[in-house]
Formats: structure tokens, C-alpha cells, sequence
């Protein structure tokens, strides 16, 4: 167990710090007061206050964590500021946070996740600087009898160029386009005797285990790869080319998990696949088991996870008060206290019941349904 927790908990603590410091990073740069930076929910384990009169401290539950800002109940709009002018003295009101312009408080707000996109790109940076980025040609090497490949077209030595519009830079990307696509057909794009091919294959669902045992619904398609000419095409990329290929997988991350929560919603996705904190303790400690390298790729992408969840527009996320905000510039005005309440509830609702799906996926997974 501990080898799962140790570094669920590493992994956490630097994420989840991260974004709250992108929030507490702005609210210091526009006077905001900040009374707390936790990390963690629940009793304080231990902390201590700084020069400015921020109580920084580690909570018991490692689940998240949360900046409070002088004299705030919420960082939704606010609709009563006459009572907040009378209930402080002049010199307080400039480190209140709803009283601020409403660019710095959306700045204020959206800083948590950008924070963690940040993250991911400089962990991104980093490998492809020191340890490097596979460019590898991926190449059909077989093409397995009366397989969805065969029955498509495709055929040994094809080389895969693209798969669903995604351009495949290495033999790396295509079990990992293949396991995101969304589509009923997988578009594979391939060249062929000098000549370039789009190929429709309808992959097989079957139920499998991924490389490190957990089951999973895989997408099947028939191919075996191998590299092109039989050479590894392994580099140490510059800093202009690691920042660029850094911020495209960020973006195709992002944009992937953003189609897969469509098809759930639309009913053809996989529902099973969506996990929790047991899932994220138990998949971390697993790659953790790998090396160091595989530890931070998690770290990213568990980052891009965060970042992306709290820019939806949901009541108690970073993107509902982003909602707020969008409804305050439109009218002129913030929404009243009792429009907010109701979708403060809303929101409550969801969250509650995407913590409980999440959760019985995860206790499914490990066999106790």
C-alpha cells in the first residue's frame, strides 16, 4: 500500500500546490489579502504564518487544498458590497478581493488552472530537453487475418502518418491515438509506395488489461508495428522545439479529454474508464514502479487533469466563478445572492455525484462490486 500512497501523496502535494499558488500568486500582485494557503482539507497537521500574515499549512486529508482571501465568505460576485464598504475601513477594503476590478479578479481566478498547464509544460520541457523525444516512424510490420485493419485495407509496410487528424510523430502515438479516439471509425492515414492513403477501421471494444494490469476497455484494430527501417529515431530536443512539441501535447491532452467527456455525455463513450483518487493513488504508485521519468509524465498529466476539470463551468470550481464573472460583465451588474445560491446547489448536486460515480468505478475496478 505504501507504494501506492507515497507517491499518490508526492504527486498531489506538488499539483495541487501549484495551482493554489497561481491563485495566491495574482491575489498578492493585485493587494488581494490572503489569511490561508492550504494544502489539504480538514484538522492542520502543522504550519506556520509569513511576514504578511498568511497561515500556510498542511491538512490531514490530501485531497486538494484552497486559498481564503481576507474578509471573503466565497469568490463568486458579489451582490451586497454596500454592507462590505460599511463592515470595513478604508484600508482594508483594498485587500478585499470582491471589491477588485472584475479582469483582476477573473485573473485571480483562472491563474489556479493555468498554473497547472504551466506545470505540465515546463515537466514536458524538461524530458524532451534531457532525456529526449521519440520521432520514430511508426510501420505496419502485420496485419493480423480478418482483423478491422485487414478488413479496412491496410497493409504490411504501410506507414502510419495520421490517425484522426492527429499527425503520428512516433511508433509511441499510435496505441496512445488509438485508445482516445471517440469515434465509432478510426481514421488512419498512411503512405504506401509513395502514395498517401485515408483508410476508415471500425476497431473492435473488447475488455483487456493495459501494461500494468488494470482493466480497461481496449480498442483493437489488428496491427502489429515496428520501426521504420528497423531504426530508433530517439533525440535530445532544443529549447524553441521542446516548448513547442510541450505545448501540443498539453493541447492534444486536453482536447482529447474534453471529446471522451462528449461521448459520455452523448451516450457512445465508455463511462467505466472515468476514475477517482483510489484510481489516481493505485495508476501513479504502478508507473511510480518505473522510474522517475515515468513519475513526472504522470505528474503532467494528472496536472493537465486538474487544470482542465476546474475550468468547467460548474458552481465551487475555478470555472464556475469564471461563469459569475461572464454574467457580471454581460449585465453590468453581479447576479443576486440568491441566483448565486441556486447555482452554488446545482453545482453542490454534481459534484457530489461525480465523486460518487468516480468512486464506485474506482471500488469496481479493485473487485469489491
Amino acid at each position: 500500500m505504501l507504494t501506492y500512497i507515497l507517491p499518490f501523496i508526492a504527486l498531489i502535494l506538488v499539483v495541487v500546490f501549484i495551482h493554489e499558488y497561481g491563485h495566491y500568486y495574482f491575489a498578492k500582485k493585485y493587494g488581494v489579502g490572503v489569511t490561508d494557503f492550504s494544502i489539504g482539507f480538514g484538522k492542520e497537521l502543522f504550519g506556520w504564518n509569513d511576514k504578511s500574515g498568511t497561515r500556510w499549512k498542511i491538512c490531514w486529508i490530501p485531497l486538494g487544498g484552497y486559498v481564503k482571501f481576507f474578509g471573503d465568505r466565497n469568490v463568486f460576485s458579489q451582490a451586497d458590497q454596500e454592507k462590505i464598504l460599511n463592515k470595513y475601513s478604508k484600508e482594508d477594503q483594498e485587500k478585499l478581493f470582491v471589491l477588485k476590478p472584475l479582469y483582476q479578479r477573473a485573473l485571480i481566478v483562472a491563474a489556479g488552472p493555468m498554473a497547472n498547464f504551466l506545470l505540465a509544460i515546463l515537466i514536458f520541457l524538461s524530458i524532451y530537453m534531457f532525456v529526449g523525444k521519440d520521432f520514430t516512424p511508426a510501420m505496419i510490420d502485420e496485419v493480423q487475418k480478418d482483423s478491422p485493419a485487414e478488413v479496412a485495407g491496410l497493409k504490411n509496410n504501410d506507414v502510419i502518418l495520421e490517425i484522426d487528424g492527429n499527425k503520428v510523430k512516433s511508433i509511441l502515438d499510435v496505441s496512445k491515438l488509438i485508445m482516445m479516439s471517440t469515434s465509432e471509425t478510426i481514421d488512419f492515414k498512411v503512405s504506401r509506395l509513395e502514395n498517401e492513403l485515408i483508410l476508415k477501421v471500425k476497431p473492435n471494444i473488447v475488455d483487456g488489461e493495459d501494461n500494468m494490469g488494470n482493466k480497461v476497455k481496449k480498442r483493437m484494430v489488428g496491427i502489429k508495428l515496428s520501426p521504420f527501417n528497423n531504426e530508433i529515431n530517439h533525440v535530445k530536443l532544443g529549447p524553441t522545439k521542446a516548448l513547442y512539441h510541450s505545448i501540443s501535447e498539453v493541447y492534444f491532452v486536453s482536447i482529447s479529454s474534453l471529446k471522451y467527456l462528449g461521448s459520455i455525455l452523448s451516450g457512445s463513450g465508455d463511462s467505466s474508464q472515468l476514475g477517482g483518487p483510489i484510481r489516481i493513488a493505485k495508476v501513479t504508485g504502478q508507473v511510480a514502479e518505473f522510474g522517475f521519468i515515468p513519475f513526472l509524465s504522470i505528474m503532467a498529466y494528472i496536472s493537465i487533469s486538474l487544470g482542465l476539470i476546474n475550468l468547467f463551468p460548474i458552481p465551487l470550481l475555478d470555472g464556475g466563478h469564471l461563469m459569475f464573472y461572464s454574467f457580471e460583465k454581460i449585465l453590468g451588474r453581479p447576479l443576486s445572492q440568491k441566483t448565486q445560491e441556486g447555482f452554488f446547489r446545482i453545482g453542490m448536486f454534481l459534484l457530489l455525484f461525480l465523486m460518487f460515480f468516480a468512486t464506485f468505478n474506482d471500488l469496481k475496478d479493485l473487485g469489491l462490486f
